[in-house]
């Protein structure tokens, strides 16, 4: 017996690889500019209580919503920042992830974003 998978909707598939892109993409690389003003002791995001989430939030939203339309218009300046696996409707959202991670680039990226939030965060924690 053969089962015919469902097809998502493109504006499902659209969600998904934005949501993809702000988490796995934007909140990494917004989440080390916080730390960094925090160690330059800028006061204008970090200064209150809520200012560094809303900042990661809206910076990571942007970043998903901006980067697919300008990886199409500017493939050789934008194209590194895209991963057209999240856009792929094929996949289900688990398998998107799935593809993502084993790609040699997204291995290089998810170690060096490691270290740098980890060292980012050293630093962080043992300012006064």
């Amino acid at each position: 017996m053969t089962a015919i998978a469902d097809q998502k909707s493109p504006a499902q598939n659209r969600l998904e690889g934005f949501a993809l892109t702000a988490l796995l993409r934007g909140f990494p690389t917004y989440a080390g500019v916080v730390l960094l003003m925090k160690l330059s002791e800028s006061r204008q995001v970090v200064g209150g209580p809520i200012g560094p989430a809303i900042f990661i939030t809206i910076a990571s939203l942007v970043h998903a919503w901006l980067t697919p339309i300008l990886a199409r218009r500017f493939p050789r300046l934008c194209g590194q920042n895209h991963d057209a696996v999240f856009y792929d409707a094929s996949l289900s959202f688990t398998d998107k992830i799935a593809r993502w991670r084993v790609a040699p680039k997204a291995s290089v990226e998810l170690v060096t974003m490691v270290m740098l939030l980890s060292l980012l965060a050293v630093a962080a924690a043992s300012m006064r």
